[in-house]
């Protein structure tokens, strides 16, 4: 059978890939375009994560899309909310249409001679292999592995004579009515897991190492209800996501310039939450600055009331093993625990676990620089979302896809069909950044060796500010004399060969 070719595919049908169906059906009408999703439905994260009380941390007007109002009552919304809203979007604009599921990709060939990517996939339901071609690579399968979290090697694991269970592979048939339960872990999920369970277990702990951040915030958006109840939807949607991306820039410089006056509001705040008696040096006070590792938001103060009332507990100490019932800690205390929910973060992986050959040469994502934050120096016609760790993730999804599609429409207009960023000569001498800086957070730090590198001036940066993206994406020239269009083989610059990729 001929080797069926499409302009542009898209990997991943979440909030990203639903995105840059939306932006290339409607700036790049003229191209042919398909997402393939490795899973059964769409909705990426929102769909893989199904345990107790899974939500947004950041608010619904920033994480939804710019072009796709969010109605909803609660601006701090669940995973079925956000499902809903997806599937609204991607029915509106019959995205569905270019859907094909229980695809993976797991290896993409560029040929300059042919100016296109070939990339193998898997059909997860038959176990067949097929090819598809492709002029672009979109790459929107988030950043961590679908297969599986991040779990420390716990001593004495099989020892325990309960459940334990990692959020990622959460089973909605787990019964922890009555239960002991004993949630590892400090971060976002441990922080939404607690109290959603509080209710019915018979008791649950929280236990980490170190303390994190934790911040409480309404659940509702006054503003954006008022807004609503006197503007047309549109308008009071972008009024609130314009104010809620201004607070949110706001707090962030604020934690960079003046760390400690954020820390002293930030556990003032704890204590008129926890009251005089409670240890937040211990429990709530982070050895690092606000923002160093990102922020915890606790919806109307939901994980402090079951602290309050008695159902949940905070206890930060180290494991020394798991015992047959429960928990042996540093300290000399014992958690005894039914279920054991290891919530110790994901499994961070480089461009959606795919591995990338250019001209015969295996890519090697360290030693690559970024432009801009989403594609990779030397390699051709491939562009990779990756949101914001400061931010709502949408807001620079929907940057990137906007910038992709100016990018093939250029290529349209030229007659070219390559755009390969090329260091330039005085750009050779640049310092070696880290492709993400100042964020501290283990899943981030354990694979930081394996992803690009960034430079010290524009365009070979990650910035992680809104702000300045919207000038780069938005505003920047395309043709900037470090993207190189070219047609073919004829006038492509070879690409020196790389090692292997290591993901």
């Amino acid at each position: 059978m001929p080797l069926e070719h499409v302009d542009v595919v898209v990997v991943g049908a979440g909030l990203s890939g639903i995105g840059a169906g939306y932006h290339l059906q409607t700036m790049c009408p003229d191209r042919s375009y398909v997402i393939l999703e490795a899973r059964h439905d769409i909705g990426g994260t929102w769909d893989l994560f199904k345990y107790p009380g899974v939500r947004s941390d950041s608010d619904m007007h920033t994480l939804g899309y710019r072009f796709k109002p969010w109605t909803g009552e609660k601006a701090i919304a669940d995973g079925p909310a956000i499902m809903g809203y997806l599937r609204e979007t991607v029915a509106e604009h019959r995205i569905d249409e270019h859907m094909r599921f229980h695809r993976r990709v797991t290896r993409a060939e560029w040929s300059s001679g042919d100016a296109r990517w070939t990339l193998t996939v898997h059909d997860s339901k038959t176990g067949e292999v097929s090819t598809i071609a492709c002029g672009f690579l979109f790459m929107c399968a988030g950043y961590y592995s679908y297969r599986k979290g991040h779990t420390p090697e716990f001593p004495g694991r099989e020892r325990f004579q309960g459940t334990i269970v990692h959020p990622q592979e959460w089973s909605e048939t787990l019964d922890y009515a009555g239960k002991r339960v004993v949630v590892i872990g400090s971060g976002a999920t441990a922080v939404t897991l607690v109290p959603a369970m509080a209710d019915k277990v018979a008791h649950i702990t929280m236990l980490q190492r170190s303390p994190t951040y934790v911040v409480s915030w309404p659940d509702v958006d006054r503003v954006a209800t008022a807004l609503r109840h006197v503007l047309p939807e549109s308008w009071a949607y972008r009024i609130t996501r314009w104010k809620n991306t201004k607070f949110q820039q706001t707090v962030y410089q604020r934690t960079r310039t003046h760390p400690e006056s954020v820390k002293r509001k930030l556990l003032a705040a704890l204590r008129a939450e926890l009251g005089p008696g409670y240890d937040i040096a211990t429990h709530f006070t982070p050895r690092y600055n606000p923002w160093d590792q990102r922020l915890c938001l606790v919806p109307n103060s939901d994980l402090f009331k079951a602290i309050r009332a008695g159902k949940a507990s905070v206890v930060t100490d180290e494991i020394v093993t798991f015992t047959e019932t429960g928990i042996a800690l540093r300290s000399g205390t014992h958690l005894d625990a039914d279920i054991i929910v290891t919530a110790t973060g994901l499994s961070v992986v480089p461009l959606g676990e795919v591995e990338f050959v250019v001209d015969g040469s295996p890519v090697d994502f360290s030693g690559t620089w970024t432009y801009k934050g989403f594609m990779l120096s030397d390699v051709p016609n491939l562009a990779s979302t990756f949101g914001y760790i400061n931010a709502s993730w949408t807001l620079r999804a929907d940057l990137i896809a906007e910038y992709v599609c100016r990018l093939l429409n250029h290529m349209a207009r030229t007659g070219t069909d390559q755009c390969t960023p090329r260091l330039r000569a005085s750009d050779r001498d640049m310092p070696v950044r880290p492709w993400i800086e100042h964020f501290s957070s283990g899943y981030v730090q354990r694979m930081l060796h394996l992803l690009p590198r960034q430079g010290d001036r524009e365009p070979w940066i990650n910035p992680q500010n809104y702000t300045r993206d919207k000038r780069m994406f938005l505003k920047s020239p395309v043709d900037d004399g470090v993207m190189q269009f070219t047609s073919r083989a004829s006038d492509a610059v070879p690409r020196a060969a790389a090692v292997a990729v290591r993901a």
